[in-house]
């Protein structure tokens, strides 16, 4: 159950507000967050741009051109309607504006990411492209693992491609769910099952939701960069952007797996985020191919959703937008046009009342384009 505000904690936020308008580079305090070392040593400074591989800046909405009471009413609103929101972190322009976290979470908690994680792989599959390890994402996927006999093997599955695993438009017959998690977990080797499964359509035919072809991609990403996912994530992804507060669950071999598993904090949740905001860039290095977040953040499969999907991405076609979804309501919802990026950790059977906060209290607390 969420642990409700009492009325003289949230007396206290508001008066905190009050006196925060006063304080330049003061965030929006939230229910939870007061003043630490951390956060203190993260207060923007006088000077040009920065990047927050060592942690990030804050500072006050309004600063930031966005509207302090909309943000005031969403906190409001999350009170109200009894969400089970564990933390969230709202970023514009590089700054953190608002953050909160449901106790005993902080900015240091780790988070299941579940299928936000799937974001993360598709971004190495994007780094290996362009490294050379991999020649596209029109190879053919059988090819990729020459030392393997898969079962129910047709020109159907023998034409499916890496373009068709980012997509979720595999052909696999492939029921998502527990059920078949469990039969996944107890498997032997996670690659052999998944593409021992049947073929239900003709591949890039319709889109078809499958963790399987997730893990897959990790499996690709590993076998043709020699060393484990994780460690491959670490060196050209995680470093570069400062994260190091990190958990990724393994399969029976040691093998990270594609589609859940990952653990990190709210913040660095952000920072991938961000790093997509500015099209693979951080801090004058192309960590992820431009090109590459433009194709995962295009919409290649028609999901008959509110959301489309891309490479192992979904799209918010509304606003241009895109965003990394997980199950229980884990977000990093990435808004280009008004240089968002609002990250939700939380435990809810539905994320559609975390995309209306976004929608009804974020975007228009935007008051001006810079």
């Amino acid at each position: 159950m969420v642990k409700k505000l009492n009325t003289g904690l949230w007396l206290y936020v508001l008066l905190t507000l009050i006196v925060s308008g006063c304080r330049a580079g003061s965030p929006l305090p939230t229910s939870n967050v007061t003043a630490s070392p951390s956060t203190a040593a993260s207060m923007p400074t006088a000077g040009g741009p920065y990047w927050p591989t060592a942690g990030w800046r804050t500072a006050l909405p309004q600063s930031q051109g966005m509207d302090p009471e909309k943000l005031r009413q969403m906190f409001a609103a999350i009170e109200q309607q009894n969400l089970n929101v564990r933390s969230l972190v709202i970023v514009r322009n590089g700054y953190i504006v608002a953050e909160y976290y449901q106790p005993p979470f902080d900015e240091n908690s780790q988070h299941e990411l579940y299928s936000c994680t799937k974001s993360f792989v598709s971004a190495l599959v994007g780094i290996a492209i362009a490294e050379g390890y991999l020649e596209g994402v029109d190879k053919p996927v059988l090819e990729c693992f020459p030392d393997y006999t898969f079962a129910n093997t047709d020109t159907r599955k023998s034409a499916m491609t890496i373009e068709h695993l980012l997509s979720m438009t595999s052909g696999l017959d492939w029921p998502e769910g527990d059920p078949i998690y469990q039969q996944l977990w107890s498997s032997r080797d996670w690659v052999q099952f998944v593409l021992d499964r049947p073929m239900a359509a003709e591949p890039g035919s319709q889109f078809n939701y499958n963790s399987g072809c997730s893990h897959v991609l990790s499996a690709i990403v590993a076998d043709h960069s020699g060393m484990l996912t994780q460690q491959f994530a670490h060196e050209r992804l995680f470093a570069p952007l400062g994260i190091s507060n990190v958990n990724w669950s393994v399969d029976s071999n040691g093998l990270a797996i594609g589609g859940w598993g990952l653990n990190i904090t709210a913040r660095d949740m952000a920072k991938f985020g961000y790093l997509y905001l500015n099209e693979g860039v951080w801090d004058g290095q192309q960590i992820v191919p431009a090109e590459w977040v433009k194709a995962s953040t295009t919409a290649h499969a028609d999901t008959g959703q509110t959301f489309d999907y891309g490479y192992q991405w979904w799209t918010y076609p509304k606003w241009g937008a895109y965003a990394a979804k997980g199950r229980y309501g884990q977000l990093i919802f990435v808004i280009p046009e008004h240089k968002i990026v609002v990250v939700f950790t939380a435990r809810m059977d539905d994320d559609r009342p975390l995309v209306a906060l976004i929608e009804d209290y974020i975007v228009p607390a935007v008051q001006s384009a810079d």
